[in-house]
């Protein structure tokens, strides 16, 4: 089946009970068993729950994958991941990472003695030469948040293997529909859910897809143990999200596609960053490995205190952290989602400014950005 008829249909048959064509939310803590270990699948709802099983068999297919797992929140998954290393292995990560996860990385695990090194994006060519014996995991985000980076993943996959090391790559930017990592020789994959797969910036949850038996059974021991999953009603909101996952995706890519080149021809932008443009490094292997470019725009302007007054100028681009939703968000990244990462070496530019251009009408935010940008410029100029 279409992406699109799985996105719909996969793991969500009509409730058996009742008919019923959505998939029910299944708000119990627990199941009556028949005798002593004899029961219907269902024992205790941190252990498995119906909705979240729907969830987890629709999101596993749309990556591809033979493992689907379900977490409370992206940083969940992000922290259930970290426990297949132990102290002493070392992780290389792109160095452009989401805020969240260097804050973790930094500042909680590498206190306990594992080791991490950030690889800026444009090294990942010689990806080979920053991975050593000690290296067990290497972890990236195509894109990459905020700088919008693109790697190749397969090639990152090569060098992974090589050394014996698993490839992790944060698909949260792209979403299932416009680029599949395990096809290309990734291991796992990771996404906050919270994103553009619930869509309506209403629920918070991770998930993360691999076709390793050994990594999934790690996995789903983990996510028993460790407990931070998504309850029946956050599971329920992301799989209704997914049903237009498809739709949403192409409106995103469209809106992005005539803001890019209308900010790219603007002369108060120094920079657009977007990966379907001809211009940007990565644009060859983002058109190899993904379906369109997305939804996400990094721009810069010309100064730190015109990225402060523009994200706060905006009326449809509404100033706020996370990125994915039907609405279009634009926020300051230095100050707000990557602050945990202001005095990194690779720490965003502080003229930066990231927009998540949402389902509205592009030429409504075309001219929002437009009024924003003029009054910023000559606020800042006062």
């Amino acid at each position: 089946m279409d992406f699109e008829t799985r996105a719909i249909h996969e793991g969500q048959e009509p409730d058996p009970a009742t008919g019923a064509v959505i998939v029910p939310i299944y708000q119990t803590s627990t199941y009556v068993q028949e005798a002593v270990g004899e029961h219907k699948g269902y024992d205790y709802s941190r252990v498995a729950n119906p909705t979240r099983t729907a969830l987890q068999l629709c999101l596993a297919s749309l990556e591809g994958a033979e493992h689907g797992i379900a977490f409370s929140s992206g940083i969940g998954a992000t922290t259930t991941l970290m426990h297949l290393l132990n102290p002493g292995d070392r992780t290389v990560l792109i160095a452009d990472v989401y805020g969240g996860v260097y804050r973790m990385t930094s500042q909680v695990y590498e206190p306990k003695g594992y080791l991490f090194d950030y690889v800026p994006a444009d090294e990942f060519g010689n990806l080979r030469e920053h991975l050593d014996e000690r290296t067990r995991m290497v972890w990236i985000e195509t894109p990459s948040n905020p700088m919008l980076n693109i790697v190749d993943i397969a090639a990152a996959a090569e060098a992974a293997h090589e050394v014996g090391a698993i490839l992790v790559v944060d698909n949260t930017f792209a979403s299932p529909y416009l680029q599949q990592p395990l096809s290309l020789g990734a291991d796992a994959v990771v996404h906050s859910t919270t994103k553009y797969l619930g869509g309506h910036s209403d629920v918070v949850g991770g998930f993360v897809a691999t076709n390793d038996p050994t990594i999934a059974e790690r996995l789903y021991f983990l996510q028993k143990s460790l407990g931070a999953i998504p309850g029946p009603f956050d599971s329920w909101l992301v799989l209704r999200g997914i049903k237009t996952l498809a739709v949403r995706m192409r409106k995103h890519c469209e809106n992005a596609h005539a803001i890019a080149a209308y900010l790219d021809r603007h002369p108060l932008v120094e920079r657009v960053l977007y990966p379907g443009l001809p211009t940007h490094p990565g644009h060859q292997i983002a058109a190899r490995q993904m379906r369109d470019f997305g939804g996400m725009i990094s721009i810069l302007v010309g100064s730190e205190e015109e990225a402060v007054e523009m994200v706060g100028r905006t009326k449809l681009f509404q100033l706020a952290e996370s990125l994915g939703g039907v609405e279009s968000l634009i926020e300051h990244p230095a100050r707000m989602t990557h602050a945990s990462t202001a005095e990194a070496p690779f720490a965003a530019p502080r003229n930066l400014i990231r927009l998540s251009v949402g389902i509205e009408s592009a030429e409504d935010l075309i001219e929002d950005l437009e009024l924003a940008l003029v009054l910023s410029t000559a606020a800042a100029g006062a």
